[in-house]
This record gives structure tokens, C-alpha cells and sequence, in this order.
């Protein structure tokens, strides 16, 4: 958090603040990377490295600034003429594509840190188009049709089931 323009570190805003954080293999690859290129900073520094514990920092191992991090990430996505969005917004994203993926509320919530379900469903997730879509097709899917068949009704409709038809077959 910042105070004025310092930086304070202090305890999370709830007790699901404190929390381990499962990262996929390609994250922990990347990282491992970065880890490797610190070493060798901290090695090329010598006595003016700065141990300031962050796993993200300046090169001479310094904290970084929340501003400065927030202007480097402004910059890229202008460099790379994406629409405006905040750093801030990544957390809703990573919840979107949670959701997207199946992965429960509950287990969302927690890797955000949040104290309640209704936090991640009412503020963090959004739902795309494709996978509205998806819902409105699987809903139709268990709804029964009419279907013209010519031999039903006097309007040449039956209703069907959606279900695959079981065949008998005399074939070996």
C-alpha cells in the first residue's frame, strides 16, 4: 500500500489475504528465468545490491515503486495499441477466464484472496460472449422440439426428446 508516496507493507485486508498461490508450470518456468537473471544481478552488483526480499525489483535489487510499475505497464500496453486497462484489471481478467474455464467460485475466490463468493461473482468475473452462447446452446439442448415428420398430428407435429435414439443393430 502506499502512503502518500511511500511504500508500507502490511497485513492483507482479510484473513483470506494469506494464502499459498498455485502457479501453472509455464508461470513457474518464467519465474525460475527470472529468478536465475536476479542471481546474476545480485552477483554483478556485489556490495551495492540492495536485499530488499521482493522477487520483483530494480536491477541492483531495490523495491520498485506501485507507480513505477503502473508506467511500465501503461507503456507496454500503449507499445502494444491495446484499448486502455488498468494493471488493477488483470485480477478481473484472470477471474473471467477462471470462470470460463470451469473452475468453481469458490476456488476463484480464493486465489483472489477474497473473503466471500459473492466478492468474485459481483465484482471480479465477467462472462464472455462465447461462453453465453455455449450456455444458451446447452440450454436449448434439453428443451424437447417439435419436429415435422409428416405422421403425428394433423399439423404433421410430434414432440421429440433430445436424446440420442438406442438402435438394435442385426449386424455382426
Amino acid at each position: 500500500m502506499t502512503v502518500g508516496w511511500s511504500v508500507e507493507a502490511g497485513e492483507p485486508k482479510s484473513d483470506a489475504g494469506n494464502r499459498d498461490v498455485a502457479l501453472d508450470a509455464a508461470t513457474v518456468a518464467v519465474l525460475r528465468a527470472h529468478r536465475k537473471r536476479q542471481r546474476e544481478d545480485r552477483l554483478a552488483w556485489g556490495s551495492a545490491w540492495v536485499e530488499s526480499g521482493r522477487v520483483f525489483t530494480r536491477e541492483d535489487g531495490s523495491e520498485l515503486h506501485p507507480a513505477s510499475v503502473t508506467d511500465l505497464f501503461n507503456d507496454l500496453v500503449e507499445e502494444a495499441e491495446l484499448p486502455p486497462i488498468r494493471l488493477h484489471d488483470l485480477r478481473h481478467g484472470a477471474a473471467t477466464l477462471a470462470k470460463a474455464a470451469g473452475i468453481d467460485t469458490k476456488i476463484i475466490s480464493a486465489m483472489l484472496g477474497h473473503s466471500s463468493r459473492k466478492i468474485t461473482d459481483d465484482t471480479y468475473t465477467s462472462v464472455f460472449a462465447e461462453v453465453a452462447k455455449d450456455a444458451a446452446e446447452a440450454t436449448a439442448a434439453i428443451v424437447p422440439r417439435a419436429v415435422d415428420d409428416g405422421q403425428s398430428s394433423p399439423h404433421g407435429l410430434h414432440l421429440v426428446s433430445n436424446e440420442p435414439r438406442k438402435t438394435t443393430s442385426k449386424r455382426p
